[in-house]
């Protein structure tokens, strides 16, 4: 099937990929729209996997107000390059971290952040919880992992439903960002304020 410089078009305004691999993409999908979509998509997250390792020193720290003064948010969010940092495109992202901060109200960045004695803590609540449920002593190690998975997506930033898309994570808002500017994209940390809070 012959690939037309509108289909390579409709293509990146879906993705924001560059007109080269959208092309690619299509012949690859033989002219198959939502192929070419899941290729691309692949490559992406496959390019993002591999930028997660490379320094990210430039970025910004964005400050977020939420309803009328009462939460305030500031969060460092680091990429490779100034050049990145000043687009839109990077200042929307951040926005949408420190809105969601505002709504979600996480503990920390990423489960490496939570410290021993939390997790600790949080595992002796579950092993009670196990043995007063009535279900048998075999399963309660299942049980506890379980419940210590959910605490991580409750707390972590980076593991939390997107509020703006339950569908997705923080994390994976990230990923696909990071898929279409080609650099490191990391949350370094953040501040939630709320009026009247210690």
């Amino acid at each position: 099937m012959q690939i037309t410089a509108a289909m390579v078009r409709e293509l990146r305004d879906a993705t924001d990929a560059p007109m080269m691999e959208c092309k690619q993409a299509l012949e690859k999908a033989e002219g198959d729209m939502d192929r070419a979509l899941k290729i691309l998509r692949t490559q992406g997250m496959a390019a993002a996997q591999k930028k997660a390792s490379r320094e990210a020193r430039d970025g910004a720290v964005y400050a977020y107000i939420h309803m009328g003064g009462k939460i305030g948010v500031m969060v460092e969010v680091n990429c490779e390059t100034d050049f990145v940092a000043r687009t839109d495109e990077f200042k929307d992202l951040c926005k949408d971290i420190a809105m969601h901060i505002a709504a979600a109200n996480p503990l920390c960045v990423s489960r490496d952040q939570i410290t021993a004695e939390k997790l600790e803590e949080e595992k002796s609540i579950y092993k009670e919880q196990a043995e007063k449920s009535g279900k048998p002593e075999k399963v309660w190690d299942m049980m506890i992992s379980g419940r210590v998975e959910k605490y991580y997506k409750d707390v972590c930033l980076l593991e939390q439903p997107f509020v703006k898309n339950p569908e997705i994570t923080i994390n994976d808002h990230i990923t696909s960002y990071v898929a279409k500017v080609r650099e490191n994209v990391v949350v370094r940390r953040f501040a939630r304020y709320v009026l009247g809070g210690e």
